[in-house]
């Protein structure tokens, strides 16, 4: 379903004049992982992107995002931050880093502009959908327009 509903991120994705569609979708199941928001909105679970905000010991907070199908390489996903090791941030840290709860973080518009790095087969889509800062809202954007609004960088995470 599209909505018509403005958080954050929508702000300011529009305040850059970028193409986007919002799709909003049910939570009352309390399914909210990324192949279920996939299933709920139509679209391939390969293009239904998830937002994983990870801590390091030298390189801080990093934001990562992958198709919602796949699983965070840690090894991976340290080396493209340029550390050791990194970990998932606890859920009850989330809000305070990133202006953001568990099932509705978004890349777009967090507290601070932190380093995010996006799985590079993103690159190879037209379109991928991210949350829109807010759990049961979703935004379908290109890539590069999501690198653009994030400074993100390509990187092998899965």
């Amino acid at each position: 379903m599209i909505t018509k509903q403005k958080t954050n991120a929508v702000r300011i994705i529009e305040a850059q004049g970028i193409a986007y569609e919002l799709f909003e979708y049910s939570v009352e199941d309390g399914l909210l992982d990324a192949v279920s928001v996939a299933q709920k909105t139509g679209f391939d679970p390969d293009r239904v992107f998830k937002t994983l905000v990870t801590v390091g010991k030298k390189s801080g907070v990093n934001i990562f995002v992958i198709p919602g199908n796949c699983e965070l390489n840690l090894k991976k996903a340290a080396e493209a931050a340029g550390d050791k090791n990194i970990e998932m941030v606890k859920s009850k840290d989330l809000l305070p880093l990133t202006g953001y709860i568990h099932g509705g973080c978004s890349p777009i518009g967090m507290k601070k502009a932190y380093p995010t790095f996006l799985e590079e087969i993103a690159s190879e889509y037209d379109y991928i959908v991210v949350s829109a800062g807010k759990i049961g809202l979703q935004v379908k954007l290109s890539p590069l327009d999501l690198v653009n609004l994030t400074g993100a960088k390509y990187a092998d995470l899965v």
